[in-house]
């Protein structure tokens, strides 16, 4: 699928006024999906990591598989978190130079019950509002999340669950509220699929009898702090031979937190100190 400037205003348009989600069909290839789904069940077969959201489920948490820190596991994950939707359509939401949070794997087995519904990080404990600042809204957006389909989603098998327009509330979501709201998001294997972290959302029962796994990207503002500690957990080989994309992405070349008072003297910011730089 060949992807312009359009397709991305698009995409951007629906995530901050529309439904706060976009869907590109199918623009992975069967090879590429075929490789990542290899790695993931090779590195969830017999693992169970940690994951989120399966509080009323803990006696079934062993169907959902999760495998972190995807960018070490094959070069095929190195090439989907920088796709060019990705880096195209979140500049515009998140600021040009947004960073990467985590790049996970979920797979779910038949019988795998669905999440509580919920936002996305650093949102996902606002169910405790004292956590968070006097007045916090949704007036521009602290998190963008991709999905990337490696097996066909339906509502059989567990597709994303999501209340459109829910990002613009700007509140952690009631179950009844989602349930009454909610559409699932089906889509071929090899889709990407592109929301805000404050929509309500979440991952489906599994009622089919085959197993349906995603990749999970999570972006952010260079200016949260990222989910996974992917400066200390990314190869340094990996780190070393990244793309400019990918370099913006592991936060690599941003400057703070910084030792201020080993800094070189002078001033450091400011519209003349940007001007000076270029």
């Amino acid at each position: 699928m060949t992807l312009n400037e359009h397709d991305f205003n698009v995409a951007t348009e629906a995530l901050i006024e529309g439904p706060g989600y976009y869907l590109f069909p199918s623009v992975f290839s069967a090879e590429k999906i075929a490789e990542a789904n290899r790695i993931i069940n090779f590195h969830s077969d017999e693992a169970q990591a940690a994951t989120h959201f399966h509080g009323a489920h803990s006696d079934k948490v062993h169907l959902q598989r999760r495998v972190w820190n995807l960018l070490n596991k094959g070069d095929v994950f190195v090439d989907m978190v920088q796709h060019p939707a990705v880096m195209a359509v979140f500049s515009k939401v998140l600021g040009r130079n947004f960073i990467l949070g985590s790049f996970a794997a979920n797979r779910l087995l038949p019988g795998a019950p669905g999440q509580e519904p919920h936002v996305d990080y650093p949102y996902w404990d606002m169910h405790d509002i004292d956590e968070f600042p006097a007045g916090i809204n949704s007036s521009f957006h602290m998190n963008c999340q991709s999905l990337i389909s490696l097996h066909e989603f339906t509502a059989e098998n567990g597709a994303t669950g999501i209340v459109p327009h829910s990002q613009k509330r700007g509140v952690y979501p009631k179950t009844k509220d989602f349930e009454d709201e909610f559409i699932q998001v089906t889509a071929p294997a090899g889709s990407l699929l592109l929301f805000t972290g404050m929509n309500w959302h979440c991952s489906m029962p599994n009622n089919s009898d085959a197993e349906r796994t995603s990749i999970l990207g999570q972006y952010l503002p260079k200016f949260v702090k990222p989910m996974e500690n992917l400066l200390e957990s990314v190869n340094p080989d990996i780190q070393a031979s990244a793309s400019p994309a990918l370099r913006q992405l592991l936060g690599i070349d941003l400057r703070y937190p910084e030792l201020l008072e080993d800094a070189d003297a002078g001033n450091a910011e400011g519209r003349n100190a940007a001007e000076a730089a270029e």
